[in-house]
């Protein structure tokens, strides 16, 4: 797959499916590797967080994901990938957990306020997820 430059538009929402893939964070995540590969942006965006949380609870590797998107030439090889390199039983509670994340936990961080100004805008018990999907239309528009 191409790079992304995501100086120019947001990743995916953390709400978007792969093709055949019931997996929150993992389109977000793939368009957050493809910004890593040679001739992306990461721009103010990190793989720390939410996608670095999908990893470790999917038990694959950061490089291994990247090595797999830098062949892949579609979404939906990208999600037959991780499907066949996890475990999909664990997806409900995978989503379970990004999803029940909420912004209340956060609000007593002055580095998580000041990285999301938006959070102080937003109900406390608005889902992390809501606040990247609030965030990036800030940023970009809607």
């Amino acid at each position: 797959m191409n790079a992304l430059d995501l100086t120019q538009r947001p990743p995916r929402s953390p709400r978007e499916l792969l093709p055949g893939l019931d997996l929150l964070m993992a389109a977000r995540t793939v368009d957050k590797l493809r910004a890593t590969l040679p001739g992306g942006n990461l721009g103010e965006y990190q793989i720390t967080g939410f996608s670095s949380s999908l990893l470790n609870a999917l038990e694959i590797a950061e490089s291994s994901l990247r090595a797999a998107i830098a062949r892949a030439a579609s979404d939906a090889e990208i999600a037959a990938w991780i499907r066949e390199h996890s475990n999909p039983e664990r997806y409900p509670e995978i989503n379970a957990k990004l999803e029940g994340r909420t912004i209340a936990e956060r609000l007593n961080d002055p580095q998580f306020v000041r990285r999301y100004p938006i959070a102080s805008r937003l109900p406390p018990e608005s889902s992390r997820l809501d606040l990247l999907i609030a965030d990036d239309a800030e940023t970009f528009g809607a």
